[in-house]
């Protein structure tokens, strides 16, 4: 890589979660989670590990942001643990959870990072599932509470905002195929969970709107969607459709409707087909379509898939295609070129929005940890290209910081630039780290306003 591949502005970092991380599990006030719910359950998770310790980075978190500053990192992208705010999801704040924030967020500031804060990293308030969680319209009102809550506190402290990460995993994995909190398996529970985030986004995004104009909070708000690729195996119709489908359940379902004011066809008719509909209701559309400042996307992998009506094809009648490629630790095809085609196709669809990578990243367990460079190396070459094609991304944040606490994987899989020993907390920085480092020192820039 050379200069001039990225622009001046373009911004460098890292990215992290709450559940995976913190730990504290029930330090100072904060309620469970369906996440703390779904680890007790017996066979969820690899190992029967929890998130209750993680990188007990509540206690840690000076060390984690020494980390950043050593990494030359300019941004840091966070999420807020929902319960440790709003303990029951709602009504009473609990002052000793956002006082955490506002530590992390000083600190950072302190060191020159700006705050990336995202709202929804999947870890719901146990409280509200109880009461039907995402299916529960009232769910949406108890989001945008809690958005308020904090667009006000970090009112001129944090200036990049995203109200969900991946909502495919959350409403989808979570809820048709079982995989994560809170374990569903029911196509129209996960339909109605992802019709009411859109609706929780569009609502919050008003709110924050509404802030801006008034003085009491600042900055751009985005969403973050999974984005993949998949390529048909042959030139068929048949084939090509079931790659569309596979791209549009991942990101169109969520992007279109924001963007575009409509779910995604043909996706929406297979939908129908199957006997089931998103459930909306009068205002939802209003609602959800409102502008963006950006787009936030992560990518992994992508994919060679042909049509495939036997049980293997599974809802969406798509296979993938075992093309011999190398993979990770965790099975997924190494695929810079599928990162490419994604952000030309996004730029293309809408119309040129602004777009952070906010997550990208390799499963890896080996402690030489040389493929996580040449992964990092060959992605963000890849990413190189889009910009040269006229795509306007404006950052670039590595997952993950540390490894982590990896959902259903438990602890058993690591995506860090920096290991960690889970028994001891201990942090050490990869060879990848390093790399990393050298490539922020080489092409980044510390931009002096927010990119739109």
């Amino acid at each position: 890589m050379t200069k001039g591949m990225f622009p001046e502005d373009f911004l460098w970092g890292a990215a992290t979660s709450s559940y995976q991380i913190e730990g504290a599990w029930d330090a100072d006030g904060r309620g469970p989670s369906i996440w703390d719910e779904f680890c007790r359950q017996p066979g969820r998770v690899v190992g029967g590990d929890r998130g209750d310790v993680a990188c007990d980075s509540y206690r840690r978190y000076a060390d984690d942001v020494a980390l950043l500053k050593e990494l030359g990192a300019q941004v840091y992208r966070f999420s807020v643990s929902w319960p440790r705010v709003f303990p029951s999801g709602t009504g009473a704040v609990n002052r000793a959870g956002l006082h955490y924030y506002h530590h992390l967020v000083d600190a950072l500031l302190a060191q020159g990072i700006r705050p990336f804060c995202t709202l929804y990293h999947w870890d719901l308030p146990q409280a509200l599932q109880a009461k039907g969680g995402w299916e529960n319209r009232a769910t949406i009102d108890a989001f945008v509470e809690y958005s308020d809550l904090l667009f006000r506190e970090f009112h001129q402290k944090i200036d990049l905002w995203i109200t969900f990460n991946e909502p495919f995993c959350s409403s989808f994995v979570g809820n048709y195929f079982g995989i994560h909190a809170p374990g569903k398996t029911d196509l129209a529970a996960a339909l109605a969970c992802a019709h009411h985030q859109l609706v929780a986004h569009g609502l919050a995004a008003t709110r924050f709107r509404q802030l801006v104009a008034q003085g009491k909070a600042s900055g751009s708000l985005g969403i973050a969607p999974n984005i993949t690729w998949a390529e048909p195996y042959t030139e068929s119709e048949a084939d090509r459709q079931a790659c569309l489908r596979s791209i549009q359940w991942s990101w169109d379902w969520f992007l279109d409707p924001v963007c575009l004011g409509a779910y995604p066809e043909p996706l929406l008719t297979w939908f129908a087909n199957h006997g089931v509909h998103p459930p909306v209701v009068e205002g939802d559309w209003e609602a959800i379509k409102q502008p963006l400042d950006f787009v936030g996307g992560n990518y992994y992998c992508a994919s060679v898939n042909l049509h495939d009506a036997t049980p293997a094809g599974g809802l969406l009648e798509s296979s993938q295609v075992d093309m011999g490629w190398e993979k990770s630790d965790n099975g997924w095809p190494l695929t810079p070129e599928g990162f490419t085609r994604s952000l030309v196709r996004i730029a293309n669809k809408y119309r040129g929005l602004p777009i952070y990578i906010t997550e990208n990243g390799l499963c890896l367990n080996d402690a030489q940890d040389q493929r996580r460079i040449v992964y990092l190396d060959q992605h963000l070459r890849a990413l190189a290209r889009a910009l040269a094609q006229g795509v306007p991304v404006k950052g670039y944040l590595a997952w993950s910081l540390l490894d982590n606490f990896e959902w259903a994987e438990g602890y058993s899989k690591r995506f860090g630039l920096v290991f960690v020993d889970f028994s001891t907390g201990t942090r050490t920085p990869k060879p990848s780290f390093y790399w990393y480092r050298d490539q922020i020192s080489e092409f980044g820039r510390t931009p002096t306003t927010v990119s739109k």
